[in-house]
């Protein structure tokens, strides 16, 4: 009897070229940050120092306790605003994404593309463009200052459309979905026990991405709230306004700002990860 000779592919390690590649990106991607760090742990000097050092200084938690106790601020009232629009906005997105996502990659129904097409098409639109007409509205619905405001434009985007559905066009095979019909599964109950597991990792991704954009959000709460009702990143813009800014102070601030989206990475990353192994499909 002949014996079937198997081939093993052995992957070969990485070279010192593809470490030192990875160094330097990893440098480039933390040099930023670590300069907001230096600048915000020093004094008002520190900027316009010729021979600044490049060891933090001592002063970042007093630059904070100043930010946070500065009455313009208004920080943990602005911090949560941005908490509850970030959250509220990634979850909308991710939900109503994924459900439109599901129908237009896998329903078979009539203007199916039509309306995918005008969907991605309203990316091409810039968003200056509908800042008028979006304030109007709001002013006409006296929401003018409020939360709702910057949440309800927000619900949903077309970006997140596209992409849950380009994901689920590849991710979900037809025949578990003919599967779980044949089994006696409605379209809710097929969505939610086929369609949902198999978008968790592009769901995972997507709310990261949207929670972020929120929470860096500037133009349109400068535009539509006010400073008794301010986001972080229009709190933080006041530390601006004086005619001296105190450039280790906004630094400070921006640090500050930029924690809870390193928080949030740190604990989800893992997540995502096993969350994109355990969600792949085989067809």
């Amino acid at each position: 009897m002949a014996l079937r000779r198997t081939s093993v592919i052995s992957l070969s390690r990485p070279t010192w070229f593809v470490y030192a590649a990875l160094a330097v990106v990893l440098i480039a991607s933390l040099f930023p940050l670590y300069y907001t760090f230096l600048i915000g742990s020093g004094d008002a000097s520190t900027v316009t120092d010729q021979n600044l050092s490049w060891i933090p200084g001592g002063n970042f938690l007093s630059n904070a306790a100043s930010v946070i106790n500065n009455p313009a601020v208004n920080f943990w009232k602005a911090l949560g605003n941005s908490i509850i629009v970030s959250t509220t906005v990634g979850l909308s997105t991710v939900i109503l994404s994924t459900i439109a996502g599901f129908a237009f990659a896998k329903l078979n129904f009539k203007g199916n593309k039509v309306l995918l097409t005008s969907v991605i098409a309203t990316m091409v639109v810039p968003v200056q463009l509908g800042v008028v007409p979006l304030y109007i509205l709001m002013n006409n619905f006296g929401w003018t200052g409020s939360l709702g405001a910057v949440i309800v434009p927000a619900l949903v985007t077309a970006f997140g459309v596209f992409w849950m559905t380009q994901y689920l066009q590849q991710s979900l095979p037809t025949e578990l979905i003919e599967a779980a019909r044949v089994d006696g599964c409605n379209m809710l109950r097929t969505f939610w026990h086929v369609g949902v597991p198999a978008a968790r990792p592009a769901a995972a991704m997507l709310f990261l991405f949207t929670f972020v954009t929120a929470w860096n959000n500037f133009m349109w709460p400068l535009i539509i709230l006010d400073q008794s009702n301010p986001t972080l990143p229009l709190a933080l813009s006041l530390l601006q306004a004086n005619f001296f800014v105190d450039y280790s102070l906004v630094l400070a601030g921006v640090m500050l700002a930029t924690i809870p989206l390193l928080l949030l990475f740190v604990f989800a990353g893992r997540q995502l990860v096993s969350g994109i192994m355990a969600g792949a499909v085989k067809g």
